[in-house]
C-alpha cells in the first residue's frame, strides 16, 4: 500500500492538483469547506477519480481535523501514486 502526504486547499474555485512543495507533499485545491468532514470526503472522492481506483480503496490515515493529511491508497505502492499524479 502505498502512502501519500497531502495538504489540503479547502474553499478553493476550483478542484485540482497543485503540485508537490519543497517537503514532497501533494497540494490539493479543494472546492468544499472544512466543515463536518466534507473536505475529507471530497479529497477521497477526488484521489480515487485521478487515480483511476474505487473509491473503497483510497483511505484517510491520519490528519481528519488538519489540513495535512496522509491517505493510504490500497494496491498501489508510492511510485506509482505519484507517477499518476504527475510529480
Amino acid at each position: 500500500m502505498g502512502r501519500l502526504e497531502v495538504r489540503v486547499l479547502p474553499r478553493a474555485s476550483r478542484e485540482e492538483l497543485a503540485g508537490f512543495d519543497e517537503t514532497g507533499r501533494l497540494r490539493i485545491r479543494l472546492t468544499a469547506p472544512p466543515v463536518e468532514g466534507e473536505a475529507n470526503r471530497a479529497l477521497l472522492r477526488f484521489l480515487a477519480a485521478r487515480l483511476g481506483v474505487p473509491r473503497r480503496r483510497v483511505s484517510l490515515v491520519r490528519g481528519e481535523s488538519s489540513r495535512n493529511k496522509v491517505i493510504e491508497v490500497e494496491g498501489m505502492e508510492i511510485e506509482e501514486l505519484r507517477r499518476r499524479l504527475g510529480d
